[in-house]
């Protein structure tokens, strides 16, 4: 290849960079900035409340200008699009990929079920590696320390409580203050009427939520281009008619100005002015639908100009309108020429200008506008929906929060899903703080809290990823962390001031939902060490020989079992209470390991227990904190592929690259290879050409009342064995696992209840017996979760004394 073909080359790859890029920061506008682009609609009049209301003049609207200016600049635009977009898991970003980071280059997770084969995964090696001399210390402090490790993973829960206390307070805030713009117009409109109003169209935006967010960018991203183009434009004629001089309010001196002449009722508005960044998170949150540099374009290129031209032009015409802060939006749209105009001293061609740009009649701008605003309040309650969505789904991976229904909304863009019982939950409380409320001041506040919290749980985070990532000198994290640790905690500090005036709210909420998240995942982890502790001993498997003691029937029992290594107790229990086991058992364990997503190829890891004549293999599927579980109908026959392409891989003794050395025999990454395998050879037959000699009568007509009442689908694969030249005792094995197959499989879960011993502190029965159990009953059921056929599932009870 000449050098002008390697141009050519280039210069084609550049072209398609910038054409995908332009496409993702197109469609990121519809999901990443809703929050934040309709900000404009609330800051003004949350900053002039309560003692700030009498310190309304000039000079204080230009102040508040010069903060709204350089804490848009700093945070949004220093912190997140220049340094938080580079600490990304994998292109995932958020809460849970920094916490998901540190896991992986330090043991911090509280759950003992690591595995060397998961430092085998493609995207576990993801990241700079941590294995330095530097480091080892402050990283064997901190894995040594449980407690350290539970305050971490408290901080990060937080975090997350704050985040669906979001979920809750932007669509409240945002469609309520959209709503209100109706008074503007109509005079005879009272509060409670615009609260009806967005109570009906909350409930319409929570009633769509199960359509999904498939389309979600290509419908919005015109909208916020609309409404962003639209305040825009608003902002420069409002600089241009009422204060062109409102640009000297850029200079940090007005901050400082301002407080001077406001004092500590100045450090008190600090609430309402961090709600120009509110939505900020979303630029991390869902980096993982985008690219770092579609979300920095977007961002730079169009969000930013905008929002500071409409907060500009708002406070040019505040400075000579101070009477109406409280509908500040809506009142500076043009609507006729302002006689304070004509006491500039302009040139003439800048009155020209400003004549020819005036509106005569206020309704044909002020309707669009208003309806622009509904549509983008919409947006950002979509967007933190959406991602409300998923920050609990990552909860329930970390075995942070109890069983919910997941559903998978779309088949072409990865983690959108949709949770009903979350859905209403969060349309009930935000009705209930809609109406509560009514007024987006006292909203405003609590919002306050609750983003502030977010960002601020991100810094410390990010300063450990710093360090333990990064590899940077801890005097770098440092310097971070003091730099806007500092500023993050003078808002937060203003905001705490909010709480007798709403600012509870997200206090209460993620109060109840650390709760939840904490106690389940406590009980999950004394239910996983019980577990560990008391695993039944290989030495009892031996002697009880390869008939386990009992007759070993035809069929398949999968038990599923939280353990990657060992036998469960619960094994022992259905050993010595049934006089009959399946042929060959298969010890299923789900787990997620600290990755966003496993690629099929790497999902299964699989291993033997015991002698090859016992028939015993354990199977562990790995999911990321971000895979979706979906209901799948083939599950049974890959698994039945990926056993037989582990017994052909151990005949053949071949040299996995992922494996791990363990009592219970060698285990096996099998992806892709199985499923090009010729162990065995699938094939599908039809469902009123099978033989069902095999299964006894009973058991055939309970079968044949359940297919009708759920007809199972016209085909179903069979295996049989190829005709090539095979190992005898290969041959006999996978023979053995066919006709299994064909007889049938049963899946074996155990119905535990957890209990504390009586020993236990009144704290742990509390926690345990009450709390624990009760959300046990109340969530989805283990079999339900995983899509398991009714009339297929043994269940076997146990007590568990933890």
């Amino acid at each position: 290849m000449n050098e002008l073909q390697i141009q050519n080359c280039l210069q084609v790859s550049w072209l398609k960079f910038c054409r995908d890029t332009a496409l993702l920061a197109y469609q990121s506008l519809g999901v990443v900035y809703g929050d934040l682009s309709t900000s404009p609609l609330y800051v003004y009049k949350s900053t002039f409340v309560g003692n700030l209301h009498h310190s309304q003049s000039e000079e204080a609207i230009l102040g508040v200008l010069s903060l709204i200016f350089w804490t848009i600049t700093l945070i949004p635009l220093l912190k997140y699009v220049f340094i938080l977009l580079s600490a990304d898991d994998n292109g995932e970003g958020g809460t849970f990929a920094l916490y998901s980071l540190l896991c992986r280059h330090a043991r911090v997770g509280l759950l003992p079920n690591q595995q060397a084969a998961d430092e085998e995964l493609s995207a576990y090696k993801y990241g700079h590696s941590s294995h330095g001399v530097r480091m080892s210390q402050l990283k064997t402090f901190l894995e040594k320390h449980t407690k350290l490790r539970t305050a971490l993973l408290l901080v990060v829960l937080f975090g997350a409580c704050m985040v669906i206390g979001d979920g809750v307070l932007v669509p409240a805030i945002s469609v309520l203050s959209s709503m209100s713009g109706l008074q503007v117009r109509a005079k005879n409109l009272y509060d409670g009427e615009v609260v009806i109003l967005a109570c009906v169209l909350l409930v319409g935006l929570f009633a769509l939520q199960h359509y999904g967010t498939q389309k979600v960018a290509f419908m919005f991203a015109p909208i916020v281009i609309l409404w962003l183009l639209s305040i825009g434009s608003i902002g420069i004629y409002n600089i241009i008619v009422w204060n062109p001089r409102v640009y000297r309010a850029l200079s940090p001196y007005y901050v400082y100005k301002f407080f001077q002449i406001t004092g500590k009722d100045g450090w008190t508005s600090l609430g309402g002015v961090l709600l120009c960044i509110t939505g900020t998170e979303a630029m991390f949150a869902d980096l993982g639908h985008f690219t770092a540099v579609s979300i920095r374009v977007a961002f730079i290129g169009f969000i930013y100009p905008c929002l500071v031209l409409q907060y500009m032009g708002q406070a040019a015409f505040l400075s000579k309108n101070l009477s109406n802060i409280p509908t500040s939006f809506y009142n500076s749209i043009p609507s006729k020429i302002s006689t304070g105009l004509l006491g500039y001293d302009s040139a003439s061609f800048l009155l020209i200008l400003t004549r020819s740009c005036v509106i005569i009649s206020a309704e044909p701008v002020f309707w669009p506008v208003f309806v622009i605003a509904t549509l983008a309040a919409i947006v950002a309650s979509q967007a933190v929906i959406s991602a409300t969505f998923s920050i609990i789904k990552q909860c329930h991976a970390l075995g942070c929060f109890p069983r919910v229904k997941i559903v998978h909304t779309s088949s072409w863009i990865r983690g959108q899903i949709y949770i009903p019982e979350v859905n209403w939950t969060l349309m009930v409380l935000c009705i209930a703080v809609t109406v509560g409320f009514q007024d987006t001041t006292l909203i405003g506040n609590a919002f306050g809290i609750a983003f502030m919290s977010v960002i601020f749980v991100t810094t410390w985070l990010m300063a450990i990823v710093i360090i333990f990532i990064w590899q940077k000198r801890i005097i770098l994290a440092f310097v971070f962390l003091l730099f806007f640790g500092s500023i993050e905690s003078f808002y937060l500090s203003a905001t705490v001031m909010k709480v007798p005036q709403g600012g509870w709210v997200p206090i209460v909420l993620s109060g109840v939902f650390m709760l939840v998240m904490y106690t389940w995942h406590y009980g999950t982890r004394k239910k996983y060490l019980f577990d560990l502790q008391n695993k039944v001993s290989m030495k009892w498997i031996l002697d009880l020989g390869p008939s386990l003691g009992i007759a070993r029937v035809p069929g398949i029992g999968l038990i599923y079992s939280e353990l990657v290594t060992g036998v469960p107790a619960i094994f022992s229990h259905f050993v010595t209470n049934l006089p009959a086991f399946h042929r060959v058992l298969i010890f299923v364990c789900i787990k997620s390991v600290p990755v966003p997503y496993v690629s099929d190829d790497e999902r299964y890891l699989v291993g033997r227990i015991g002698p090859k004549e016992y028939r015993m293999y354990r199977c562990i599927v790995r999911y990321g904190y971000k895979d979706v579980q979906k209901d799948s109908d083939d599950f049974e026959d890959r698994l039945i592929i990926s056993i037989a392409e582990f017994i052909q891989m151990e005949a053949d003794d071949s040299q996995s690259t992922s494996h791990e050395s363990t009592y219970d025999g060698r285990m096996a990454v099998v992806g892709a290879r199985a499923r090009s395998s010729l162990s065995l050879v699938p094939y599908e037959q039809d469902e009123a050409m099978q033989s069902t000699s095999s299964k006894p009568p009973t058991l055939q007509s309970l079968q044949s009342l359940y297919e009708r009442e759920s007809p199972p689908p016209n085909k179903r694969v069979r295996f049989e064995l190829p005709g090539d030249h095979m190992d005898l005792t290969v041959r006999d094995e996978l023979m053995d696992l066919i006709e299994a197959k064909d007889a049938g499989v049963a899946y074996v879960m155990g119905h535990s209840k957890i209990k504390a011993r009586k020993r236990s502190s009144f704290f742990k029965k509390l926690a345990i017996d009450i709390g624990y159990s009760f959300l046990r009953k109340n969530c989805r059921g283990p079999s339900v979760a995983l899509n398991i056929p009714h009339i297929s599932l043994i269940e076997v009870g146990m007590i568990y004394y933890v």
